[in-house]
This record gives C-alpha cells, sequence and structure tokens, in this order.
C-alpha cells in the first residue's frame, strides 16, 4: 500500500517569496520579504511541503541566461536557510507561446505533484498575481493572493482569500486546513 499523499503549498518566488527585482540576475539582488522564513517554518511544521513555481521568461527572452537564474534561485535557498523549500519548477517560455507549463496553465504544478506525491484537493497555491491564482484553481488547488509584488494592483481575482503579506496567508492556510 502507497503513501497516502501529501498537502503543499505551492508558492510563486518574484513578489511573494522575494522583493520583485524586474529579470533578476543578480544574487545580490535577492531580498526576502517579511515573515516568509518563519512562514515556511511553520508551514512546514504543519506538515505541508513547500514548491516553488516560477515562470521565468527572461531566460526564455535572452534578457537573463539559466546560470544567472540558477545563482539567484541559490541565493534564495540560502537566505531561506536549510530545509524550508521542498522543490522549484520554472518555465522559461515566453508570453503569448504556446505552454502547458507557463502559469497560468498548471503544468509546473501538475509535474510538482507526480513527482513528490502530492494532494493537489489539499494544497495551496499562493502568489502576488492572478496568473497564480488561476494556476492554482486549474492544477484543483485552493490559491490565495498575496498584495506584495504586483498583488497591491491586483482586484477581482478569484482567489480562496486575499492577504496583505505572506505571514497572513500562511495564517489562514494553517486555519483553514483540508479534511479529506
Amino acid at each position: 500500500m502507497s503513501p497516502a499523499p501529501l498537502a503543499a503549498v505551492f508558492l510563486d518566488r518574484d513578489g511573494t517569496l522575494m522583493e520583485e527585482v524586474h529579470y533578476c540576475r543578480d544574487p545580490e539582488k535577492v531580498r526576502l520579504l517579511p515573515g516568509v522564513q518563519a512562514g515556511l517554518r511553520a508551514l512546514k511544521a504543519a506538515g505541508y511541503r513547500t514548491m516553488i513555481i516560477t515562470n521565468q521568461s527572461g531566460i526564455g527572452r535572452e534578457r537573463i541566461t539559466l546560470p544567472e537564474y540558477q545563482a539567484v534561485h541559490q541565493r534564495l535557498l540560502a537566505l531561506l536557510g536549510p530545509g524550508l523549500i521542498d522543490g522549484a519548477y520554472y518555465c522559461a517560455d515566453v508570453p503569448g507561446e504556446p505552454s502547458t507549463r507557463r502559469k497560468p496553465a498548471p503544468g509546473m504544478v501538475l509535474e510538482a505533484a507526480r513527482d513528490h506525491g502530492l494532494d493537489l484537493g489539499g494544497s495551496w497555491f499562493v502568489g502576488d498575481k492572478a496568473i497564480d491564482v488561476e494556476c492554482g484553481r486549474a492544477a484543483g488547488a485552493r490559491s490565495i493572493l498575496v498584495q506584495t509584488g504586483y498583488g497591491r494592483d491586483a482586484s477581482g481575482v478569484a482567489a480562496e482569500f486575499v492577504a496583505k503579506d505572506f505571514a497572513c496567508a500562511v495564517e489562514f492556510i494553517l486555519k483553514h486546513p483540508y479534511a479529506r
């Protein structure tokens, strides 16, 4: 008998976990948003897996290189500290081109669910854009819009909850666990 699927929190990167930097290619520009480390620790303590799901069209547009993206990613992980992120998926596809992976399409979330044995119905997607909310919903997860990054300007999105920041999103998730 295989183990029961695990719930996860899928996380947008830029504007959700770290400050928005247009096509961030410099690891020295990575700045965590307030409450992110504590929020991730609380999610992990509650048994959630944490997965970064990020569009990175700067790679496809040749504005950043794959090694630059990887250096920024490594810097983010170093600032967060060990054990807080279970997986990370990025999509270099450019907008306007057919893609099953580029958010709002759910491809990266579905890959993570397959790779890690995740229960999408018990999972959440947290991001600062309407496409993050749409991606989570398309994958069968519940979605939260954070009003950091681009989320300050978002309105009328069909999120389960709109949170002022990541800490508030985590508080909401922990108060609304999935009942199997």
